[in-house]
């Protein structure tokens, strides 16, 4: 049986190969792709949702523009890490399938709304601004989401865009709390896990040897990408972020965690989106996200390469 999943996203090089993963992956029934603001303004990011679909051979997808800002801060974007595309690397064509009219928010409704309730997963690869509007504006759909699997937050690796926060619960922290504190099941793939999971030469090599178009785009998406971070870290390649979370509902088996209490920081200037693990159950607040710490990074990659290179 398939799981029924709609993909909300920024792209971001790293969202790329999480989406041309789930494609490529027939457990998984991708309603549609919704486009946010993060990485680059939502100009770009659902601009990048299309051009991904069309490298994937999924010129069918159906893809939304969502919101183009936070819910109450300013914009902040990654165009230093993601280049000024937001897909820096390859020289992927202009799409040709149409961005579909509905707002990305209306269409989460919609859905969540026709669907079996406890059927549909959001996945969530960028700021969680658009999942937040949705639990805002229609609450009473909370119990028909069957999980939120997101990428965000960092607590023992600490933070990639401040000292203390991770950069897609930083740009919207307060839509992080509202998902956070919805009572719908989370799922939380932070850069605990994904600083674990490393694109090192030999890795990008095998991408290389697939001899496809996406395999060799996935290569120019990872050498790009990975040139931040390896200058940071000083590490052999970068950290690969939001694969892991499409990874995760395929094999669940190769991430460990716990669930605790996530709570976000959306008051101080300092620690501005810091997300707070109550990992040893020190307090009484209630349980609210599994909480994943550990992945078989191998295990990862075996996955995300057998997946892409089914792709022509």
């Amino acid at each position: 049986m398939t799981r029924k999943i709609i993909i909300d996203t920024d792209p971001g090089q790293d969202d790329a190969l999480a989406i041309l993963m789930a494609f490529a992956s027939p457990e998984l029934d991708v309603l549609g792709i919704t486009a946010v603001a993060g990485n680059v303004p939502l100009a770009l990011t659902e601009l990048n949702a299309r051009k991904i679909c069309e490298l994937a051979g999924r010129s069918d997808a159906k893809v939304f523009a969502g919101a183009d800002r936070p819910l109450l801060r300013p914009l902040i974007t990654a165009e230093h890490v993601h280049g000024k595309t937001g897909l820096d690397g390859p020289e992927l064509p202009l799409p040709t399938m149409r961005l579909q009219e509905q707002h990305a928010v209306d269409f989460m409704i919609e859905t969540l709304r026709r669907e079996e309730p406890g059927s549909v997963t959001l996945c969530a690869l960028g700021p969680l601004t658009n999942i937040a509007h949705v639990l805002i504006r229609a609450p009473e759909l909370a119990p028909h989401i069957r999980e939120i699997v997101l990428m965000g937050g960092g607590f023992f690796e600490g933070g990639n865009i401040t000292p203390t926060a991770e950069f897609n619960i930083h740009v919207d922290p307060h839509a992080a709390q509202i998902v956070l504190q919805s009572g719908v099941p989370v799922t939380i793939l932070p850069l605990d896990v994904t600083h674990k999971a490393l694109s090192t030469a030999k890795r990008v090599d095998r991408f290389r040897a697939m001899g496809t178009r996406a395999g060799d785009a996935c290569v120019e998406l990872l050498e790009f990408f990975e040139r931040f971070d390896e200058e940071k870290y000083g590490s052999d390649g970068g950290p690969l972020h939001d694969p892991n979370v499409i990874a995760y509902l395929l094999k669940p088996e190769l991430y460990r965690g716990r669930t605790c209490n996530v709570t976000v920081d959306a008051a101080n200037e300092l620690t501005l989106g810091m997300t707070v693990v109550d990992w040893w159950g020190i307090t009484d607040r209630p349980k609210n996200a599994y909480y994943i710490r550990d992945v078989d990074d191998e295990g990862f990659y075996d996955l995300l390469i057998e997946r892409i290179g089914r792709i022509a």
